[in-house]
Order: C-alpha cells, then structure tokens, then sequence
C-alpha cells in the first residue's frame, strides 16, 4: 500500500504567506493618521473666508487625502460640506471642538473625531453664522447642555442635511419683504 503523505511547507514558506495575507487584507482597509491641527489668528473658513478665531463657538477640520485640512468657523457648515449630496471629495476624517472641555466664547484645542461626538442640535447658542451645532465627547456633557441651551442630544449618523439651516434665519425674516 503506497500512501503518500501531504507536501509540508517550510517555516519561512508558512510565513511568507502570512505576511502576504496580512498585507492584503491591510490595503482593503482606509486608515486615517490624520491628527487635528490647532488653527493660528489667520486660519480661514474654507467656505467663506472668515477668520475662525474671530467667532464663538466650536469649529471644524475635515482631512482629505490630498494635503492640509479644511477648516469651518460653524459646525452648519462642516455638516453642509460633509452631507450635501455634490460633494464627491471624500473626507479621511474629521474633527470638531468639545464644548464640555471649551469655552464656547473662544475656543481652542480639545478637538474629537467628528464621527463619535455627540451634537446638540436646535440649541439658542450661536456660532459665526448664527444658531449652531454644539460637539460633546460627552453624553452627560451634552444633555446638561440641551438642559441648560435647549436643543436635542443626537450622534453623528443621526444628522441630515435638512437639519442643516445656512440661512441664518433669514428665511423667516419676513422684516425685508416687498
């Protein structure tokens, strides 16, 4: 009886190929090494050109593949620039301020992953182009701030763009009509 026994791989052999798979299945995935850039006195709103140190409330940046980041005086607009449906540039990551380690007056440093903040929407606080988005990393931060400013506790995913308002309320301003 002539049995044969199964070709074995050598050691290296074994290695190699899980090497290969490892590599493999690391370039189906998109990992962002993106880190927030503090923005200086001269740092513009990518959208209009206001200085975003000039205005309260929590700011944006957004990282794309091809270079320096995209910066937002308002949190309107960020999600403007994320969800409007012409927008083919994908984002890589983005970050925004959180509130419950800011002052709301001016703002720096604390930035968090856009994707995991928790929003207060429909608050009365205003950033540079009126009512605002507020960002919490926070869940107890962000309730005691819809308690205090009014507005509903939501995550990122929970955001559309007919939440999104860059009117300024000047649509319900019936003050300049004919």
């Amino acid at each position: 009886m002539n049995i044969k026994t199964p070709h074995r791989r050598s050691l290296p052999s074994r290695l190699a190929c899980v090497t290969l798979f490892a590599l493999l299945a690391a370039c189906s995935q998109t990992v962002s090494t993106a880190l927030a850039v503090e923005p200086d006195k001269d740092t513009e709103c990518t959208l209009d050109g206001m200085l975003l140190m000039d205005f309260p409330g929590p700011k944006a940046q957004v990282h794309h593949a091809e270079g320096k980041p995209d910066f937002y005086c308002d949190l309107l607009e960020l999600f403007t620039a994320l969800l409007a449906p012409e927008q083919k540039r994908g984002a890589l990551t983005a970050f925004v301020q959180d509130m419950g380690k800011t002052s709301w007056d001016h703002p720096t440093g604390n930035w968090i992953d856009a994707k995991s903040a928790i929003y207060v929407v429909g608050s009365k606080k205003s950033g540079s182009m009126g009512p605002t988005f507020g960002a919490f990393s926070s869940a107890a931060d962000a309730e005691k701030f819809a308690r205090q400013e009014g507005g509903k506790v939501l995550r990122f995913e929970q955001i559309t763009l007919d939440m999104v308002s860059m009117d300024g309320g000047v649509i319900d301003d019936t003050s300049m009509s004919r």
